[in-house]
């Protein structure tokens, strides 16, 4: 279920967010609003965006693979350009989808600036490449199974309990995901170095916020 925004090129990422969310808010009832603000409430509590990893510190390594089964070894990568990580969520989230978009529209300037953008995401593979399809991607993606990169990194929560019924039935995240564990990894974004040093970080619990992609960009080419 992927979600298309139509928002103006010149728009940050930040305004379509933010008109989305607005748009969502005319949409759901208070109630349900009031349940999504508080699961957002209930994992920022958890202290999850001060106990992941930081800049400064060093990125974990895996290898991990695409919808094409083939392997990539991070370290790997990054021993040759420094690399964007970027996780997200999953093609059913209308954030997610924008963020990728968003983040497309930057592959050339990324690349000009030196830098490789990993996408990392839970969802199996299948799922990923129809991600890519419906948002006319072309980018690495790999599979972080069962979130197993992600926890090294420290952004994986467990869904509050107040929005279990709506990630476990509506969106049926175990179909999607190929497992029953009902959590998820923050939206992050890590800038890695070539020596494996995390020297950007964007963490937030609120999955309506996300790294600005010119602020991306930005921090890659202080590495230059």
């Amino acid at each position: 279920m992927t979600t298309h925004v139509s928002a103006d090129d010149a728009s940050t990422l930040s305004d379509q967010l933010q008109e989305t969310a607005t748009n969502a808010s005319k949409r759901y009832p208070a109630e349900v609003l009031k349940t999504f603000q508080s699961g957002i409430d209930s994992v920022r509590a958890t202290g999850i965006e001060e106990s992941a990893k930081q800049v400064g510190d060093q990125a974990a390594d895996a290898t991990l693979k695409g919808w094409d089964e083939e392997s990539v070894t991070l370290s790997e990568v990054w021993k040759e350009n420094p690399v964007i990580l970027m996780w997200y969520r999953g093609g059913w989230c209308p954030y997610c989808n924008l963020q990728l978009r968003a983040m497309q529209k930057q592959l050339d300037a990324i690349e000009g600036a030196g830098a490789k953008l990993v996408v990392l995401t839970p969802e199996l593979p299948e799922k990923a490449k129809e991600t890519a399809e419906s948002n006319d991607l072309n980018m690495l993606v790999l599979h972080d199974a069962n979130n197993e990169l992600a926890k090294k990194f420290g952004i994986v929560f467990q869904l509050p309990e107040s929005i279990l019924p709506i990630y476990r039935d509506k969106l049926q995240l175990a179909k999607v995901n190929g497992n029953d564990a009902m959590e998820l990894p923050l939206a992050a974004t890590y800038v890695i170095n070539t020596d494996g040093e995390i020297t950007y970080a964007f963490l937030d619990a609120d999955y309506k916020k996300r790294a600005e992609p010119a602020e991306v960009v930005a921090a890659v080419k202080q590495l230059q």
